[in-house]
């Protein structure tokens, strides 16, 4: 039983390929898939569902790992690599889609801010500076993953029923969620550079 917590960590790290695929033909990326305009909808829904069954798995492999008693150093190692690559998979996924101006522009901050503390975490491991998730960054990636979860299902919506009387009140909850996330996203940001900068002053 102790090793469900890792599978859960590998199979979120599998779901988020295939959904980057998905999406990736949609937008005219996978160019030996070949696929018409009327399967959009069905490889965008399967996009959607695994990110979904992936985001529920980032919650159930830690909680699982503590459970049972089973936190071993390749979780520790697997948990946070799945998380950043289930983020960075839905917006480089949806931002393959096409021109989408409410979302180029946080989407682009999310990454930067990802990318600039994993390099934060890297150089101040190798200097004995460890930077602890904060409660905030904890709910960063929680309004990461409704955000990318409902611009996934705006997507879904507009690719099968554009017309829906429903669609413009998902697309105002969805930019809206993302922007939110992107702040609290740009917030922890700075508050881990302030952290390993006084770090490295002491």
């Amino acid at each position: 039983m102790k090793f469900i917590p890792n599978l859960l960590s590998s199979g979120r790290l599998v779901l988020t390929l295939f959904m980057f695929l998905a999406l990736a033909a949609v937008g005219g990326g996978v160019p030996f898939l070949r696929h018409d305009a009327e399967s959009h909808p069905a490889l965008l829904g399967f996009a959607f569902w695994a990110f979904v069954i992936a985001a529920v798995t980032d919650f159930f492999d830690g909680w699982l790992a503590r459970k049972l008693d089973a936190v071993t150093v390749w979780g520790a190692i697997l948990d946070p690599i799945g998380d950043k690559v289930l983020v960075c998979g839905a917006i480089l996924g949806l931002l393959a889609l096409g021109p989408q101006p409410m979302v180029v522009l946080p989407s682009g901050l999310i990454l930067f801010r990802e990318f600039t503390v994993s390099a934060l975490r890297e150089v101040g491991a190798g200097k004995g500076i460890k930077l602890p998730v904060t409660i905030l960054a904890k709910w960063k990636t929680t309004c990461q993953l409704v955000a990318l979860g409902a611009e996934l299902l705006l997507a879904v919506s507009q690719a099968s029923d554009p017309l829906a009387p429903w669609v413009s009140a998902l697309a105002v909850f969805a930019h809206g969620t993302l922007w939110v996330a992107t702040l609290i996203t740009v917030v922890t940001g700075i508050q881990y550079w302030d952290q390993t900068r006084r770090a490295l002053k002491a």
